[in-house]
């Protein structure tokens, strides 16, 4: 599983060992962008828990896309962030464009 530091981070795309993005990266990135509310935890099964339950707004997954493209290359628009509620949905987005 490849996981995220500033290394990485300040290199831009990543080539990385298994082209998906997981969970976990996912948790990683939405921490440094938005931060995390003290009476949200992003541990534990929140696939499928809505960004607003989570503590995220549009402003944050637009932060989150931002960081994503300067990190894996992948693009998420605007108008794909208007469909994209949960994090599965977010990741399912990223991946089919790594695969």
């Amino acid at each position: 599983m490849a996981s995220l530091s500033w290394d990485r981070i300040r290199k831009g795309p990543l080539a990385m060992s298994t082209n998906q993005l997981t969970i976990e990266d996912l948790k990683k990135i939405m921490r440094e962008c938005a931060g995390e509310d003290d009476s949200i935890s992003l541990e534990g099964d929140i696939l499928d828990t809505p960004f607003m339950d989570l503590g995220y707004d549009s402003l944050a997954l637009l932060e989150t896309a931002a960081l994503i493209k300067r990190q894996y290359g992948v693009t998420v628009s605007d108008e794909d962030l208007h469909g994209i509620d949960t994090p599965r949905a977010f990741l399912e987005k990223v991946n089919s464009v790594l695969v």
